[in-house]
């Protein structure tokens, strides 16, 4: 091979690199902003998990807001209960159905937020959980802990993963890595106001 065929050969090579380069740095940004999108998922779903279970206790119709007591279900819609409109389809009563729920769970909120709360956040009872061990905490400890002080909450493993990794996300709880096992333990006040400025640079 002549040293002008090794040239051409180094620079397609070169070439090929760089623009390998340039798609790997493309698709890492589209990740990453699939990552953030994510995360803000995770985050609402973990809140809306969080405010389901708090909401759990609302079959007793008496509880729920006038709105949604007012609403028929799908079982009278399809008998025929005297006074209401047959629905015009089964997909119609489900989406209807579904309407009242959200309303219930948005009213439920609502009433609440405007009286006392009945029960604190479990990402606030996490927290204290948390702030009361000097030690980092596996997601399982922290469950058995709060339903052996807060008995009247049970909430599942995977309810609380969730929560301590939204705590993760918000900047109020640091994530530990040991072997193959997760623990948790709280930032302090520094520690989250690092994080925020950090935040905020980026």
């Amino acid at each position: 091979m002549t040293s002008q065929s090794a040239a051409t050969l180094r620079s397609r090579y070169v070439a090929q690199a760089a623009s390998d380069l340039e798609e790997n740095r493309r698709r890492q940004r589209e990740l990453a902003e699939k990552l953030t999108v994510l995360k803000q998922e995770e985050a609402l779903l973990v809140d809306i998990l969080t405010l389901a279970e708090r909401y759990e206790g609302l079959s007793d119709a008496s509880r729920l807001p006038e709105q949604a007591q007012g609403e028929p279900s799908v079982g009278q819609e399809e008998k025929g209960v005297p006074g209401i409109v047959p629905a015009p389809s089964r997909g119609a009563s489900r989406r209807r159905s579904g309407a009242a729920a959200r309303r219930a769970v948005a009213g439920a909120a609502r009433s609440d937020a405007k009286g006392k709360s009945r029960q604190p956040l479990l990402g606030d009872v996490l927290m204290d959980l948390l702030a009361a061990h000097d030690e980092p905490r596996l997601a399982k400890e922290l469950r058995d802990e709060l339903l052996e002080k807060h008995p009247d909450r049970s909430p599942t493993p995977q309810v609380v993963r969730n929560t301590l990794e939204s705590l993760v996300a918000k900047g109020r709880v640091r994530r530990h890595r040991q072997k193959r096992s997760v623990l948790y333990t709280v930032r302090t006040p520094e520690e989250r106001a690092a994080s925020s400025a950090v935040a905020d640079a980026g």
